[in-house]
Order: C-alpha cells, then structure tokens, then sequence
C-alpha cells in the first residue's frame, strides 16, 4: 500500500507479544496482495485490467467489502470518494515525480475513465464490473484503514486487546495502556505562519486518520497541489489543509478523511455529523488565509493536559 505498518501492543510475554504481531503483519501482507495498485498481480489490479471487457469479475471477501463500502461513500458524497479515480491519480504521481503539471490532454482522456458509476457491483454474485475501457482502481484512501482493522481484529484474536496500529496517518486503537484513560495521539499541524499549535487526543476503541499535503505534494507556479485528487476535476486538491477524522473503526475515519478534503469544510463538516461517532478538525490556509474548522464532538477527544 505504499506504507510501513506500526504496531504497539502490551502481552504477559515477550513470546505472546511476538507472536500476535506477526500474526497481525501478515494479515497486512495478506491485503497488501489483495488491494495494492503498485502491486501489479494483485486483486485490485487485476481487476483494473478487466475494464471495459464487458465481464463480471468474481471478488474476494476482501475486496468485495472494501468496494462495497467505498461505493456507499461515493454515493453519499456524491462522487467526492472516488475509487476509480486511479487514472488521475498515476498522472498526479508521474507529475511529482518530475515537478511539472500533467499533459492537460491525458488529463483529459484520463478523466474519461473516472466516475464511480462505472464500477457495477453485484451483490447477489459478488462480483465487480468496470464498463469503461481504462479505469484503474486507487484503493489509497481507504486501504489503510481497512488493513488498520484487521490488524486489530488479528490481535484480538491474540488475546491483545491493548494495543495500537498505525499505518501512515491512520491509525486504530483497542483498550488502553495500562493505567491510561486512552491512547495519547498528536495532531499533526499545518506547516503555515500562526497556524494552530500540536494537540493531542485520548482514543480508545476508536481510530484517527489524517489527510493533507505535508509531505506527498506538487508545487509549480506558486500552486500547491496535494496528492489528494478530486475526482471531478481530476486535479491535485490546492486549498493546503490538514482533516484529522476521528470515527468508530479507521477504514471510516481514512474514507471519511479523503472525502473531507475534497468537499472542503461546509459540506466536509455536515458529512461528519450526519456520521454516528465521528468527529473532525480542519485547518487550511487557501490562498495564505489561516481557517480551522470543528465538529463539535471534537472537543471532547481533547487531551485537557
């Protein structure tokens, strides 16, 4: 997935402990094979190169539930999370890669191929369909979380119920540390003049994801663009911002972190609410103004010291 994997787990013994973290890395590795898009054996690709050929291709538990899940928040955020948006996407990476802006042509023939009512899922079959010739599946804003979950429920299983996964910036948590009311996380901030100092939050049973452009973006004409593509447009997300999620399980908060950025804050915010259990902050400085935005549950995560 383009990652490394964290884990941080209290057991009675070292034994126990390496034990359900291997556990746990392979279930990782597991859906690395699955639903990577650098991978190219893996389901997601493979599937990606069934596109426009018209067939319904069987999918994996996996992979059925991650799609499944990934087309109900298209069609809540009205195509904000996109999982077909993998042809803007590989432009994007090419384009950071070689610090200059996509061929506004391939841009264009790219977005052809995008639009999320252009994968067809079966229920009844479980199995996928991409009507259009050249669509490619980016699973990047959503993956993450997904392996966070199960690297958690892996543990479980263990007999680990204190522990910790991060992936990137989303990260799951189960019981706290002993002694703690909760996992103590840090906020990332945003890398602008008076911009909101670090805050930390309590979790336990919950997840934290972050989405913005700190470290994946491309900068060109005094623009800066993030790895974030929105969909519609099939352009780098430009209004320079941090979205922590903070939501039940992290494939929710990862998803629900990646449409955030692209609705912005209005719609971003009122798609959080109408979310049981999440909560957000959003700090982004469009056009060098400094704005930060919070769902009221927010708060309450907060750590007071």
């Amino acid at each position: 997935m383009g990652v490394a994997f964290r884990i941080v787990l209290y057991a009675p013994s070292a034994s126990k402990a390496e034990g359900a973290a291997a556990a746990a890395f392979n279930r990782i590795k597991e859906l690395n094979a699955i639903m990577s898009d650098y991978e190219t054996e893996s389901e997601l690709s493979r599937l990606s190169r069934t596109a426009g050929q018209g067939a319904e291709a069987p999918l994996s538990p996996d992979l059925w539930t991650i799609l499944e899940r990934s087309q109900a928040l298209a069609r809540r955020t009205g195509g904000a999370f996109d999982v077909t948006v993998g042809p803007c996407v590989n432009l994007w990476r090419r384009a950071r890669r070689v610090r200059e802006l996509p061929d506004p042509k391939r841009l264009a023939e790219a977005r052809k191929a995008v639009g999320y009512r252009n994968l067809q899922l079966n229920p009844r079959t479980r199995t996928a369909r991409l009507l259009v010739p050249g669509m490619r599946l980016d699973l990047g804003g959503i993956a993450k979380g997904y392996a966070v979950d199960e690297a958690l429920k892996v543990l479980r299983a263990q007999g680990i119920e204190r522990a910790l996964v991060a992936g990137d910036g989303d990260i799951g948590v189960g019981e706290p540390p002993p002694g703690r009311p909760g996992w103590r996380i840090g906020i990332a901030t945003l890398d602008v003049p008076n911009a909101p100092t670090n805050r930390y939050v309590l979790l336990k049973h919950a997840a934290i994801s972050t989405s913005g452009d700190l470290s994946q973006r491309l900068e060109i004409g005094g623009v800066r663009y993030s790895h974030l593509v929105d969909p519609h447009t099939g352009v780098g997300v430009t209004d320079h911002s941090l979205v922590t999620v903070i939501a039940r399980d992290s494939t929710t908060a990862d998803s629900l972190a990646t449409a955030v950025s692209v609705l912005g804050p209005e719609k971003g915010l009122k798609l959080i609410d109408r979310t049981p259990g999440a909560a957000a902050r959003i700090v982004r400085s469009p056009e060098e103004r400094l704005e930060t935005y919070e769902s009221k549950p927010f708060q309450s995560f907060l750590d007071p010291d």
